[in-house]
């Protein structure tokens, strides 16, 4: 196998690819990177078992021959190392078929890596009998960011940690959850060909993401699923992850159908107001009180612990009997700077029943576009 790439360009992809990767693995094959190459191209690997993720970068064709051996394993970590110390510079690779020594040229220097036996790596799953969908991938990225920071961090509840997808003929929805804030996002217009319904782990999540956040041009990634993988296939990425067990909680169950009282308010200057008068509020609870009457909303937070307090008023619409909530600080503010609209609007019924808030967007795109975020009110002291 010998071939030439520029260093910058394999660096990226392996930058890229090595987020599936783990510290201080048992299994050493892990800890590699599989190069496999067919023709011109050259198909690289990550896995860490449970999640795979694959890269095709064509080589250029006179320059990649293939002498006795077509596949090798390379050490993840000092592939890396070397290529962040290198220039921008075209890069020789060439394995010998019979020790897989990997001789690396890149201008007046020259280094030899010992590479693993490929038969060790994991195999790649074959996924049977899936749902498949199409959803353009500024879309997922969307999804990803409006609703995984809502997902819990608790692993005794695994099925929690991810975020549920349910994708129909109608719409496909993403929802996470970790039983103190709630959020689902929905789409009208990415359907599958039929209903099917998964939970996907936050380690590739968080993968695919980054990999389709760093493209600069639009591309669409084809998702199909049954019920033990998920795959994503977009550009020269294939990505094939375990999905996640367990029944997710029944979403539409702790969603309010009724919220007679209903307060609007500017987006940004709610957020300013919280980030200040949270400052003042316990560090154990992030309690801040909301005093709510038709045309004031007033914000308080207090720290009995350490004598400091605050409050701030701010304009808002208010329809509905007088309030006082209490929420969450730290909650609030990650909802409400996850939304994108000038103001939203939060409908709420008693202080002991969570608060719902929705984006007020008039641009025509929203039509598609469906967000609501839940979280749960905490007991006031005096209340």
């Amino acid at each position: 196998m010998r071939f030439i790439i520029n260093s910058q360009y394999l660096s990226h992809q392996l930058q890229l690819l090595s987020g599936v990767l783990t510290t201080n693995n048992v299994v050493p094959i892990i800890n590699c990177f599989l190069f496999h190459m067919e023709g011109n191209e050259l198909t690289i690997t990550a896995t860490d078992t449970q999640t795979t993720l694959v890269a095709k970068v064509e080589l250029e064709a006179e320059t990649s021959r293939i002498e006795g051996i077509d596949t090798v394993a390379v050490p993840s970590k000092l592939l890396l190392d070397i290529l962040k110390s290198l220039d921008d510079v075209p890069m020789t690779f060439s394995v010998d078929a019979k020790t897989l020594a990997i001789d690396i040229v890149s201008g007046e220097g020259k280094y030899s890596l010992a590479g693993q036996n490929p038969e060790t790596f994991p195999t790649m799953p074959v996924i049977e009998e899936t749902t498949t969908t199409h959803i353009p991938a500024s879309v997922l990225v969307n999804a990803i960011n409006k609703t995984s920071f809502a997902a819990s961090t608790d692993d005794s509840r695994p099925q929690m940690t991810g975020i549920y997808v349910e994708m129909t003929p109608d719409c496909t929805t993403f929802v996470a959850t970790d039983a103190h804030k709630l959020v689902r996002y929905q789409r009208t217009d990415v359907v599958a060909d039929e209903s099917t319904n998964f939970i996907l782990p936050r380690k590739p999540i968080t993968l695919v993401k980054n990999i389709m956040a760093s493209r600069k041009e639009e591309t669409d990634v084809t998702i199909q699923s049954n019920n033990v993988n998920v795959t994503f296939t977009f550009d020269n990425f294939y990505v094939v992850c375990r999905l996640l067990e367990g029944r997710y909680p029944n979403v539409d169950a702790v969603i309010p159908k009724e919220s007679p009282c209903k307060l609007t308010v500017d987006r940004l200057s709610l957020l300013n107001v919280l980030r200040r008068v949270s400052l003042f509020a316990s560090k154990s609870t992030y309690q801040v009180r909301l005093s709510i009457t038709d045309r004031e909303l007033t914000i308080s937070a207090e720290d009995i612990e350490f004598s400091n307090n605050a409050n701030e008023k701010m304009a808002c619409d208010y329809e509905g009997e007088p309030m006082e909530i209490g929420f969450n600080a730290k909650f609030l503010m990650e909802m409400v700077s996850n939304l994108d609209t000038e103001n939203i609007v939060i409908n709420m019924s008693h202080p002991s029943r969570p608060g719902v808030i929705f984006p007020i967007n008039d641009e025509e795109e929203a039509s598609h576009e469906d967000i609501l975020m839940l979280v749960m009110p905490v007991m006031l002291a005096n209340a």
